[in-house]
């Protein structure tokens, strides 16, 4: 029997029963179905967060206050590391020479309030680089300047959100609204942008962070410094200047008592891409027990199979057919059943895929791109072929181990 008769025989016997054959490859359909989607799920996510952390620029530098996060409430053991004479240390040339600048963060909690009305607004006092590094400029109004922050004065910049919410269809230039129980002049109204980096600037509402240290929250420390290197090919020569100079400014000689830490944009990246590596690696381990069902499944129809050709099988043997040709012929049926699986399964994945990036970017309103890796594609005819092999084998073999006289009285 040639490998071609094989196939034929195999092939012949797979369109007679076309029914079960389809609910046999069932549990494979759903098991490729959900790989795809995962791993499509997973790309899709990894480029959305990192393309958001990448939208503050890529000589962007962070330096927060605390122990890199090893465990629940380290980085709260030095929340006040980082102060002026540390944001003064790193400006100067000759410690960190590659910095070309750098604004404090401070973190503003509370609701913004405009007669009577509220909003939840992402609060932040900042200096006006943080527009440079954001990239966002008041659609209306102006920014404030860096004489606002010397003189801590009362000025705000809003969100497109902020303005909808609180004055609907009127402006916020000039009006007064209230943070944190102080009274600020709107001065400036940034247009609809959306997400940039990790922030979302149409619920933003920024003030001089000078005015928020000294009238808002009473604190003489900083949530965090945002950096910029002058160019990308110093970003990792500024990181460690930043790091030597405020080792010796804390008179720490341990780096690992550290009590700040600083990322990049390739750090941050980096951790996205382990985190989200991680998690879909957890659900394909999930996916992949609907596969092994599957193929118990397969092998069961296999064994029941055998049991309905055993004359068939008695007649080919009786005819010349040798134990091999058998084997191959009942492992090319299970094989084809299981690579047919992992094709549907392919293409339902794929168009689950593409539904649920249209559901995804409709509903939330996010830039979710779809992505369907060929190497998900090459999984799923590999795991499936596998799956066929190892299902398969058994119930082949069983079958070429008939005895042709048995198999022939066999009723």
């Amino acid at each position: 029997m040639t490998i071609k008769h094989s196939f034929q025989t195999a092939f012949t016997a797979l369109r007679t029963n076309r029914l079960r054959s389809l609910l046999t490859i069932l549990g494979i359909v759903i098991g490729i179905t959900a790989i795809i989607l995962i791993m499509s799920i997973g790309r899709g996510a990894n480029k959305l967060i990192l393309s958001q952390v990448q939208g503050l620029g890529s000589r962007t530098i962070f330096i927060v206050p605390g122990k890199d996060s090893q465990g629940p409430g380290m980085s709260a053991l030095f929340v006040d590391s980082l102060k002026e004479r540390e944001l003064s240390a790193i400006m100067s040339k000759t410690n960190v020479p590659t910095l070309l600048d750098a604004t404090p963060i401070v973190s503003v909690p509370g609701v913004i309030s405009y007669r009577g009305d509220t909003f939840q607004a992402a609060t932040m006092g900042a200096s006006p680089l943080l527009l440079e590094i954001l990239d966002i400029y008041p659609a209306s109004g102006a920014p404030f300047s860096d004489y606002d922050i010397r003189q801590k004065t009362n000025v705000a910049l809003i969100g497109h959100n902020v303005e909808a919410t609180l004055f609907g269809a009127s402006s916020a230039i000039n009006q007064k609204i209230i943070i944190h129980g102080k009274s600020f002049r709107v001065i400036g109204v940034f247009p609809e942008k959306g997400r940039v980096g990790l922030l979302n600037v149409d619920d933003l509402a920024l003030i001089p962070y000078t005015t928020a240290q000294k009238y808002l929250v009473g604190k003489k420390y900083y949530d965090q410094i945002f950096a910029r290197a002058v160019s990308e090919n110093t970003v990792l020569r500024t990181k460690r200047d930043i790091a030597l100079t405020l080792r010796e400014l804390h008179e720490i000689r341990d780096e690992d008592k550290d009590d700040f830490h600083i990322h990049t944009q390739a750090d941050i990246a980096e951790r996205v891409s382990i985190i989200t590596d991680v998690m879909t690696a957890l659900l394909l381990s999930v996916a992949a027990i609907s596969l092994i069902v599957g193929g118990i499944g397969i092998m069961n129809i296999m064994l029941v199979s055998v049991t309905e050709r055993t004359r068939e099988i008695g007649l080919r043997k009786a005819l010349g057919a040798t134990n091999r040709d058998i084997r191959r012929q009942f492992l090319i049926e299970a094989i084809g059943l299981t690579l047919l699986g992992g094709i549907v399964g392919i293409i339902f994945g794929a168009l689950f895929s593409v539904t649920v990036a249209v559901g995804i970017t409709k509903v939330l309103k996010i830039e979710w791109q779809f992505s369907l890796p060929l190497s998900a594609a090459l999984v799923g005819i590999i795991v499936s072929t596998v799956i066929g092999v190892i299902f398969g084998l058994y119930p082949a073999s069983r079958a070429a181990k008939k005895s042709p006289i048995e198999a022939l009285r066999y009723e």
